[in-house]
This record gives C-alpha cells, structure tokens and sequence, in this order.
C-alpha cells in the first residue's frame, strides 16, 4: 500500500507497539512516523524497528501530522492530550483510552478538532484484534476511512454511532480477552484435577478454545448451533453443559461480568 501518512504515536506500550507493527507490515512508510515516549525502553524499541522517537512532545521537529494516535493509560489522558491543542485543526486525532469520553477529548484538543474513540484488544498483538471506532461529528468521510485503515492493520474493525455503547463494547471485546484466558486457566486446572499433566492440560485446553473460536468465525452456524451439533443427547457434553448452564451458572457469571466491566467503564469517564 506504501502510505505516506504522517503518524504521531503517542505511547508505546503493548498496544503503541502492537500498531506499529501492523503498520509496518500494511507497508505504512515507517519514517513517517513518530512515536512520543519517555521510557527509554520504548525508545530501543523504535529504533531497532526504524522509526523516530522522542521522549517528548516538544522534541518534534515536525509541525503537524495527518494523525495523532494517543496509546496512553487512561489516567495519564488528562495530563498528556491538552500537550496537543494547538496542532493545525486538519489533524486527526485517535484515542485508544478506555473511558475517556469524545466531549472530554474535545475539551482538551479543542471544539474543531475531529477525534475518534478506539476501542481495541489484546489480539491486536497478532493482528487478530477487534476493534471498534466512534467518532465526533467533526470527522470527515474520508478521515473515517482512513481511521479504519489504520486500525484494520491489526484486525477487525466496526462502528459505533451511539458513543454511550463504548462501555459496553468495552466489556465485552475491550476486556473479553481476559475472560477467555481465565477459560483456559480453569478448564486447565480441572483437566489437572482429573489427572492429566499440566504441560498436556494446559495445551488441550489452549488449542481447545483457539480451534473452537476459528471454527465459530469461519462456520455460517452461531455459536447455539454450534454447541448444539457437539452435543450428543446422553452423552458426556451434555452433561457438563447442564453444570454450566444451571442457574447461576456460566452465562449468569458472564451477565454479571459483563456488566461489572460496564459500569467501572461509565465510572471512569
């Protein structure tokens, strides 16, 4: 694709690094972009990838940047964003922060600005991420476009119009990575408990739970018909779905999870 977009990466932390790396191979031109970090550790890391690195933001020689990405944690928004008010108001600005809301973003950047609230998750890594996009009103077509490039270099990517549906987003994708790992975790100390080693146990419930999730992506079947076509009437799957879906049981403890998460993310905004 050989963009040529001027990029200001702000953070580089696991999911700074993830887009990097997704960038380079989407063939995003690297010396186009900047990442803005003051962990000399981060700063190794760019330079070992090729691209320009500043420990901070008045280190940049660059006047301006077709986008600024901000890969921070969320309670180091309010002090880092308002650093980039006065950059020209063709700049598109992308935050990847849990909570932190469109209004507050143009509070600090300024009520012209065009912003887009990100929401990705961990699989990012891999370029196996989802990740969903919301945008004020100040964003163009074609900046939603290219939004959407740059996320879809490290996976899937869908919108939202409605930004209070953030936290649920949030909930469900934003966090559900740690679920399923805590799936693996569990179904592996059972799988102990029943005698198995853990190095086998811990392998048979990892591929287990990866083959499950592609064949649910690539199957025109949903999830319910999916589980209902492995479950044999009698059989031994039946009788560990009655355990997981008893009251109270796995589908009460996601709904409750699920809405946990959301409400923590409505209380960090």
């Amino acid at each position: 694709m050989g963009e040529s977009l001027s990029i200001i990466l702000v953070g580089c932390g696991n999911m700074g690094r993830a887009l990097l790396q997704g960038w380079a191979a989407d063939q995003f031109q690297l010396d186009a972009i900047t990442v803005v970090d003051p962990d000399a550790q981060a700063g190794r890391a760019c330079d070992a990838a090729g691209v320009k690195w500043v420990a901070a933001l008045d280190e940049l020689v660059a006047s301006r940047a077709d986008v600024v990405v901000f890969a921070v944690k969320p309670q180091v928004m309010a002090k880092v964003v308002p650093q980039y008010a006065k950059r020209p108001t063709d700049t598109l600005f992308v935050s990847v922060a849990a909570g932190t809301r469109l209004a507050t973003l143009s509070n600090w950047l300024g009520d012209e600005v065009a912003v887009v609230r990100a929401m990705p998750n961990t699989p990012a890594a891999i370029r196996q991420g989802m990740t969903v996009l919301c945008a004020n009103e100040r964003v163009t077509d074609e900046q939603r476009a290219l939004c959407a490039r740059l996320l879809e270099a490290v996976g899937e990517v869908a919108w939202l119009e409605q930004e209070g549906l953030m936290d649920a987003v949030t909930a469900v994708s934003g966090s559900g990575p740690a679920y399923v790992f805590l799936f693996i975790e569990a179904l592996t100390k059972a799988a102990v408990s029943a005698g198995l080693s853990h190095a086998l146990a811990q392998r048979l419930a990892t591929v287990t739970v990866a083959g499950a999730g592609q064949l649910a992506l690539t199957e025109e079947l949903d999830a319910k018909a999916l589980r209902e076509s492995v479950t044999s009437p009698g059989g031994t799957t039946e009788q560990a779905l009655k355990v997981l879906m008893a009251d109270g049981g796995l589908e009460d403890l996601i709904q409750a999870a699920v809405k946990a998460a959301e409400r923590r993310g409505r209380g960090l905004g």
